[in-house]
């Protein structure tokens, strides 16, 4: 349903959060609660997503009593930012866990490689305000990929075109358009695809759980070699000129063999340990926050 704008309606709640012993959040808004007022609570801020596109350098992330990462990697770099490192706990990627999938429902009238596009949602990360409808446009003018277009709730809420866009493609077999179903965030998109198409989305290490090819668009043309935060994009080619994006799309499978071992070991730096055990970490977290003294 629609809700209040965020901060009122945190505002409303801060009294009744305030009476808990213990908040969890996947979220950063709710932090404000803790950064601003004296509170007794204890939150424990459970990292939305992973990768290495990441604010550490908010306030809010020295909030919470605990905060519950996927990887050393985040844990080090948090602490490099002025985080506790006593108060941040590696339980290894619980979504990687989720076994409760709906299933992607897709029904693509042609059997061709699938691509899942998921562009970043905040402007000045993410490929679509300069180049996502023309991407879109692209791969269905060329005729020989399907296509999964599931993006990131808050690009929907962001921009409201968005709503007309898929309003044109109903009705074609050979693109999925979701804008708001559980299966865009319950990992059914990612285990679907052949192809990934992104930006800086963490949604290309759900994807990489396992390796397949990659394509990321620098539409904001970043100077990104070296630069810790883009470590995502040595997965696989980096478009810098939308032309050239059917040509990397095509060669993606061929050359695939050139980033898997980079694949890998950014998947495995970014989530973790992936034995099942993640979710039975983080509740073991949480259930110490709640009897701590």
């Amino acid at each position: 349903p629609p809700l209040p704008p965020k901060l009122p309606l945190l505002a409303r709640l801060a009294p009744l959060l305030a009476r808990r012993p213990v908040v969890v959040s996947a979220e950063q808004t709710s932090l404000w609660l803790p950064t601003l007022l004296p509170m007794r609570t204890r939150f424990v801020n459970q990292l939305h997503g992973a990768g290495s596109m990441m604010n550490r350098d908010d306030r809010r992330r020295r909030a919470p009593w605990l905060t519950l990462v996927a990887a050393e990697r985040e844990r080090d770099a948090l602490a490099a930012h002025g985080v506790d490192p006593a108060r941040i706990r590696v339980t290894g990627y619980v979504k990687a866990s989720f076994r409760q999938r709906r299933g992607a429902g897709l029904t693509f009238g042609t059997r061709r490689p699938t691509i899942l596009y998921t562009p970043h949602w905040q402007k000045h990360r993410s490929s679509w305000w300069r180049w996502g409808p023309r991407t879109i446009d692209a791969i269905l003018a060329d005729g020989r990929y399907n296509l999964i277009f599931a993006p990131h709730q808050r690009l929907v809420e962001k921009v409201p075109e968005l709503h007309a866009l898929a309003d044109r493609l109903r009705g074609r077999d050979d693109v999925h358009v979701d804008l708001g179903s559980f299966a865009t965030v319950d990992g059914s998109y990612t285990a679907a695809a052949d192809i990934y198409l992104g930006d800086t989305s963490s949604q290309v290490v759900e994807f990489l759980m396992q390796p397949r090819p990659c394509v990321f668009l620098n539409a904001l043309a970043a100077e990104w070699r070296g630069d810790a935060s883009y470590a995502m994009w040595t997965a696989g080619e980096v478009v810098d000129h939308p032309a050239d994006l059917i040509a990397a799309i095509d060669r993606a499978g061929a050359r695939h063999g050139e980033y898997v071992d980079a694949q890998r070991r950014f998947a495995a730096e970014s989530l973790g340990t992936l034995d099942g055990q993640a979710p039975r970490r983080a509740a073991q977290a949480v259930m110490a926050a709640l009897h701590a003294g």
